[in-house]
């Protein structure tokens, strides 16, 4: 027993020893440098500054006085340094110079500041000097002791991005030791830097590291300075090299070509109910031409809401048919992908087209014969969600995948789903495996600038027309006080024959926003009208309870369904053309755009009311302008792009891939165009420049997106 004792504790000891020595390890400042993506010499080189202090000049503390609500620096000698409590614990610093004297406060202070900052030293401090009670005062100052006849920097100071425990004397050390390592050799040959009016890159980094007091101050903050041209060039340059070189990988890859536009195919486009529009032949031609190829493709179709991406969907997957191949259609929740798989099943079924259904919450038995169907080649097109990535599904031979609002899904998911196109896929041999085609689709209209820069590997095809026939939609936007006639003009809405959505941001009580909730507003519409039949959809419901309700609301047995944002996408009920969003003020406007775009889907005049909960924040009031403004998709994403910046409409697509850290796509969009036009010329001409520039700009982390 003695002895197992002795085991078990010494086995508790090395688990503190092992503690204590992880925890030293994730300490050090080289692991917190790591933590920022500084690994090597180049790296250090290329973390500049967010911005920079002046300490290049010194002021009197009676000159320094005059100067307002300014950033200044003044030198003089500690005449008192004394902890006072009153009214709460500070150190308070006395410095006098010939002209005057200031007070230096500390609310938060170390006890060894009271000794630095003893009587009769020398200090330089720097700060935003007010008058207080006691005449001239900075709160919590920067300074540093020094001697007397010291001098001034001859640079402006860096001021850099860092993590915790990482101070600015070490990360200014750090870079200026990796500098003197380096070599600066360029990239780019001094010809091409001449034709494309660059900057070298050395001076230009050396600059921004430590610029001169004569400097542009606007152009080196707004980074329009030359050295910031240089560095967003370069950056947007290797992301163009990448994708392109991801783009390239992709076409010597193999993928079955299915050239067939057959039975299936001519028998689909007879029974439709409509024509299609100009934009959708021109998309469907484009997508055909890709799928004729024995090399993978990989198009991203656009359209605004309504614009009838869903057919186009179904004609390529009818080619893919023909061919003698099987299609998938993937899309991320079962209230969409559900909505797929009713539509075309109705128009692939009478073609004698076998479609398999699969989701989570299917039964057991369900699910075991739509995996029996796929595998065997009976079904030949499957719909579904998440669950189709599972190791059980197996196609028989998968030819062309489709995967809906694609943003919404990790790279992982869709690497998966296509590698199913192979009964027996071996990851070792991925790279010569043949995969399916990939046919991606987004409501979320993409800014050109953005599809330009992070879409760069993808053909791009839009369908920038809606079908005939579809009723303007007028918005309104509305104070949530009026909410009585609100529900007024829900009723009237309703006696008049028309369906009605209002939209919820929550599910249940939150006292932090206190917003109404989709339970609060069914019990009260319910309530308020009681002649009317109201419904209520929200996430957390079982899918058939969910599906019970939606196909009520779709067969126009249900007046009005009060819902989350489950129903943002997929949802096409023609006789709704009423739309009220509550809470207005806490959606983004792409989300705003695509919960409008479930009214408008009928002949019928529609309307959204934004209702709202005032007061409003400045960007709340420009999201609800542009709503009541436009109704082009496009128009909203640049401006919304504009407002968030490109980090949301990227969604997973861009996991575990750097954001752009210097290049701003909302005044850059010349740049992008000039660094796409390079990238294209140095892959066919200089692959020699090509590498150098990579491997400065990501260091062995190519790893941008290949799915």
């Amino acid at each position: 027993m003695p002895a197992t004792a002795k085991k078990t504790t010494s086995k508790s000891s090395d688990k503190k020893d092992a503690a204590k020595a992880g925890a030293a390890g994730a300490a050090k400042p080289e692991n917190k440098l790591a933590k920022l993506g500084l690994h090597n010499d180049m790296d250090l080189a290329l973390h500049l500054p967010l911005r920079y202090e002046d300490e290049t000049t010194l002021m009197s503390i009676a000159e320094a006085s005059l100067r307002g609500l300014q950033t200044v620096q003044v030198e003089g000698v500690v005449t008192a340094c004394d902890v006072q409590f009153r009214p709460r614990r500070q150190l308070v610093v006395t410095v006098g110079d010939d002209s005057g004297q200031l007070v230096m406060r500390f609310l938060n202070f170390y006890g060894s500041q009271t000794k630095q900052l003893a009587e009769g030293t020398r200090v330089r401090v720097r700060g935003e000097l007010r008058h207080g009670f006691f005449g001239a005062e900075m709160v919590h100052p920067q300074y540093k002791v020094v001697n007397q006849g010291a001098p001034l920097p001859d640079v402006l100071t860096p001021v850099y991005p860092a993590g915790e425990g990482l101070s600015q004397a070490y990360l200014r050390k750090s870079i200026a030791n990796a500098m003197s390592r380096l070599d600066w050799q360029d990239t780019l040959p001094p010809s091409m830097l001449d034709t494309l009016k660059l900057a070298a890159f050395e001076p230009s980094v050396r600059l921004l590291h430590n610029p001169p007091p004569d400097v542009d101050e606007h152009a080196l903050i707004e980074r329009s300075h030359p050295a910031w041209i240089r560095m967003k060039f370069d950056e947007l340059l290797a992301q163009q090299l990448s994708l392109k070189r991801a783009q390239a990988a992709r076409r010597a890859k193999t993928a079955r070509a299915l050239p067939v536009t057959g039975r299936v195919t001519a028998d689909l486009i007879k029974q439709l109910p409509f024509k299609l529009t100009g934009a959708q032949e021109r998309v469907l031609e484009e997508i055909r031409a890709d799928l004729r190829h024995s090399f993978p493709m990989q198009r991203l179709l656009q359209g605004d809401v309504g614009s009838g991406k869903t057919v186009v969907a179904a004609l390529a997957a009818a080619q893919a048919i023909d061919s003698g191949f099987q299609a998938v259609l993937m899309a991320p929740t079962e209230i969409l992908a559900e909505q797929h798989f009713r539509k075309i099943a109705a128009w692939m079924e009478p073609l004698d087209v076998g479609v398999a259904w699969l989701s989570g919450s299917q039964k057991k038995k369900e699910k075991t014969e739509a995996l029996a169907h796929i595998e065997s080649g009976a079904a030949r097109l499957v719909v579904g969600t998440h669950a189709l990535i599972q190791d059980t599904v197996q196609f028989d031979n998968l030819g062309l995948v489709i995967v809906d609002e694609q943003h919404r899904f990790g790279v992982g998911q869709r690497l998966a789903l296509r590698n199913k196109s192979n009964k027996s896929f071996n990851p070792a041999e991925a790279d010569n495996a043949t995969v399916p085609h990939q046919l991606m689709m987004s409501a979320t209209p993409i800014p050109r600038t953005l599809a330009m820069t992070y879409y760069a590997d993808l053909e791009v095809s839009v369908i920038d027309e809606l079908p005939p026939g579809r009723s303007p939609i007028v918005t309104r936007v509305i104070d949530q006080n009026r909410r009585d006639e609100v529900i007024e003009r829900v009723h009237a809405a309703a006696l008049e024959g028309k369906q009605i959505y209002w939209v919820c941001p929550l599910i249940e009580e939150s006292e932090a926003l206190q917003l109404q909730t989709a339970t609060d507003t069914h019990a009260t519409l319910s309530a308020a009208l009681p002649d009317l039949t109201i419904g209520l959809v929200h996430g957390r419901m079982k899918p058939v309870e969910k599906q019970i309700v939606m196909e009520g609301f779709s067969r126009g047995a249900i007046h009005v369904l009060v819902a989350t944002t489950v129903i943002e996408v997929g949802v096409d009920v023609p006789n709704a053309s009423l739309m009220v969003i509550e809470h207005a003020e806490r959606f983004g406007l792409s989300q705003l755009h695509q919960l409008r775009g479930r009214v408008g889907r009928g002949s019928a005049a529609s309307v959204c009311l934004l209702m709202y909960q005032g007061p409003l924040g400045g960007t709340a009031k420009e999201r609800l302008a542009i709503m009541r403004e436009t109704t082009d998709g496009f128009e909203i994403a640049r401006r919304d792009l504009d407002i968030r910046g490109p980090g949301e409409f990227l969604g997973a697509r861009q996991s575990g891939e750097a954001m752009l850290r210097f290049a701003d796509l909302a005044t850059d969009q010349w740049l992008v165009e000039k660094a796409r036009d390079t990238a294209q010329a140095l892959l066919q001409h200089a692959p020699d420049i090509v590498e150098r520039h990579l491997a400065r700009w990501l260091g062995g982390r190519e790893d941008y997106l290949k799915v």
